[in-house]
């Protein structure tokens, strides 16, 4: 019965990429990118629908249903929103064009591009091949997955919908829940593989790369520039991280990379189908995760250049903003409202969440106005140190004794100013270290070299005008208004470099700024600035091999007294992050069968997730939920998991034997029991 959903799987991206070549214009960015919308669309708003209904957990509703977004997007961008007058093409005729515009590309090349496209491209096509396999042969085992994210897709399949219901953890109902639409969807069309969870994941990594080639293709209206752009993105460290994860940042980058695309092609073709799929983007975003916010003043300014730029602009004002408010209007009413917004308002009084878990990152913590501006301000010198590092290289002990050594004098001199990085942690989620942690920099980089070496000196030449671009200046102004976002309004955290996925969006088109006449390394002959592109080429391929060949997360290949990640058993891989666990869950696992009904008195900063089983088969009835207290044990439950510090264990109850004397853990693991519960 699986290979039906499958095929309805299959059919139903060939229908998203049907409609994608009838309002695109002849561009295949046009095509994949309008894609992806149009799939994450249908889904998130089929999603919500089937929830009202109780469907959430039937695969027949979710085959036949999202075909009617589907078609409905059609009917609007050809009848109502894309009424220009569209070009005539078939898809194999772009592909052929392509292929021959590509082999002409290549053969003209001089010989630096050609080796630096060589390893580049070598590289994305090897570590891709690489991530696809960790993505499809290895469980999901993220920290906020397995506390959160994925344990809710599972409560929302026991419940047959996405209501409220009150879990342990308070993203599990807080957070919005239009990634879980697509994450339920693609799980239950492949036959119930928890691989399949990824899948937005992967697919947003591939689009991240096509959009940023489209964008710089906009920008520089240069091949070999829009290829160059789309290759480092794709070897970014903290994107590379983030392409097996089921965490949801990289989404939410692919979703950034496709507005910024689609408004930059209005300013190319100024057809107003591509605001009315801005403005659908936008509400798909700020539905997937309220971070977009902050990405908002950024936007506005790609807005301001893309769409009110001109020298009309008093006469195109309404004219243009109508269309796109009107288009961010739909996108807000069909896959934002619904994600879950309104219902925290109802339950917490507040779109977020609850007050205390506001304030574990939110701008409260800095204090006053002055206090603000102070803390706020570090942390944005915080930040621009991370960017500062060798990321991937220094996941060796090596790399990392040379990442201390070139940064020294610099922590120096910053040590002897009045800035207090490290002394100061009010405004911190765990406290600034110009040496982290390396659980922090192994799973949670930055930019690496391409960062310090080559993107910020850039976008710093053009803020000081020593680079005059129009757009540049504009996507400057961007990327500061996002680093600044970030730095104040939420309290440090050495983990957030994911974040800066989206912010790369905005600095990655710096690099078409090589291929103009005042670098011109399209040029024949040597040079000291193409030797210094190709050295931090280089030593960027290094970086990239080395954050996925030695990502603890995921290593997939044995090293030293480190086994192959395809090795591990399933719980030892799933709780890699919280080893004093391990052996407590592995024999939680032995003892329950893997259809029991188990009530959870756990914490909020527990694993739940593998506590499903390893076919996700078990019940799961969480009676500590987030803020409410300790709830009655249900009469249907056959097991109780508790921990000690919730439940006082009594006699008969078995020790499962967490590690209570690991040291050096970031958070420590609870005691845990296990109660077999009299049942009729």
């Amino acid at each position: 019965m699986n290979i039906v959903y499958q095929i309805a799987f299959l059919a139903f991206i060939g229908a998203c990429f049907r409609v994608a070549t009838r309002i695109s214009n002849k561009a295949l960015v046009d095509i994949l990118i309008t894609t992806f919308i149009i799939f994450c669309g249908s889904i998130i708003i089929t999603g919500f629908v089937l929830s009202e209904f109780g469907l959430t957990n039937t695969r027949r509703a979710w085959a036949v249903g999202v075909f009617v977004p589907a078609f409905v997007m059609y009917i609007q961008f050809t009848k109502l929103f894309g009424r220009e007058r569209r070009e005539q093409f078939t898809f194999f005729e772009i592909i052929g064009e392509r292929i021959q515009f590509f082999v002409n590309w290549i053969s003209n090349l001089n010989k630096f591009l050609k080796s630096t496209f060589f390893i580049l491209l070598t590289t994305v096509v090897g570590l891709s091949i690489i991530n696809f396999l960790l993505a499809a042969k290895t469980p999901p085992n993220e920290w906020d997955s397995m506390t959160g994210h994925l344990v809710r897709l599972l409560y929302y399949l026991q419940h047959g919908n996405m209501n409220h219901f009150g879990g342990t953890n308070w993203n599990i109902d807080t957070y919005p829940k239009s990634i879980c639409t697509i994450q339920i969807y693609t799980y239950l069309m492949s036959g119930k593989d928890e691989n399949f969870f990824k899948f937005i994941h992967f697919s947003s990594y591939l689009v991240s790369i096509v959009a940023s080639f489209g964008i710089a293709q906009k920008i520089g209206n240069n091949f070999s520039a829009s290829v160059f752009c789309a290759l480092v993105i794709a070897l970014l460290p903290n994107v590379l991280m983030q392409v097996i994860s089921t965490d949801t940042d990289i989404v939410l980058c692919a979703y950034t990379s496709c507005l910024v695309y689609y408004l930059l092609k209005y300013k190319s073709t100024f057809k107003r189908r591509y605001l009315y799929l801005s403005g659908i983007t936008i509400g798909i975003a700020l539905g997937h995760k309220i971070t977009f916010l902050l990405l908002v003043p950024s936007l506005c300014c790609i807005v301001l250049y893309a769409v009110l730029w001109d020298e009309n602009w008093q006469k195109l004002l309404i004219p243009r903003l109508k269309h796109l408010i009107l288009g961010t209007l739909i996108g807000v009413c069909l896959c934002t409202l619904p994600t879950g917004y309104l219902t925290n308002l109802k339950q917490f009084g507040h779109p977020i969440g609850p007050v205390s878990a506001r304030q574990h990152q939110s701008i409260e913590r800095a204090g006053d106005l002055k206090g603000l501006l102070k803390n706020g301000s570090r942390n944005v010198v915080r930040y621009l140190f991370d960017f500062g590092n060798l990321d991937g290289i220094r996941n060796l002990a090596l790399g990392d004794s040379i990442n201390r050594t070139l940064k020294s004098s610099l922590v120096s001199l910053t040590n002897h100013s009045s800035l207090r990085l490290e002394e100061e942690t009010a405004f911190t989620i765990l406290p600034f270290r110009f040496n982290k942690r390396y659980e922090f920099f192994n799973a949670c980089p930055f930019y690496g070299i391409f960062g310090f070496a080559l993107l910020l000196p850039l976008l710093f030449l053009v803020l000081v005008r020593a680079i005059k671009s129009e757009v540049h200046y504009f996507f400057a102004i961007a990327f500061i208004l996002h680093l600044l976002a970030l730095s104040f309004s939420a309290a440090y955290d050495p983990w957030k470099g994911r974040y800066f996925q989206s912010t790369a969006i905005f600095i990655i088109p710096f690099l078409t700024l090589l291929f103009t006449k005042k670098f011109n390394i399209e040029s024949k002959g040597f040079s000291f600035l193409k030797t210094y592109i190709l050295s931090v080429c280089v030593l960027g391929v290094i970086s990239a091999i080395m954050v996925v060949c030695f990502n603890q997360r995921a290593l997939p290949f044995s090293f030293q007294n480190q086994v192959s990640v395809f090795k591990k058993e399933r719980i030892e891989m799933m709780t890699w992050a919280r080893q004093d666990l391990t052996k407590a869950y592995q024999k939680f696992d032995s003892i329950v069968p893997q259809n029991a009904i188990v009530a959870l008195a756990d914490m909020n900063d527990d694993f739940e997730y593998p506590l499903f089983g390893k076919n996700l088969t078990r019940t799961l009835i969480p009676i500590n939920p987030y803020e409410k207290g300790l709830q009655p044990i249900p009469k249907k439950a056959e097991y109780l998991f508790f921990a000690k510090s919730v439940i006082k264990p009594q006699f008969g109850d078995i020790r499962l034997g967490t590690d209570t004397t690991m040291t050096n853990v970031i958070t420590k693991a609870e005691d845990y029991y296990l109660r077999k519960l009299n049942t009729r």
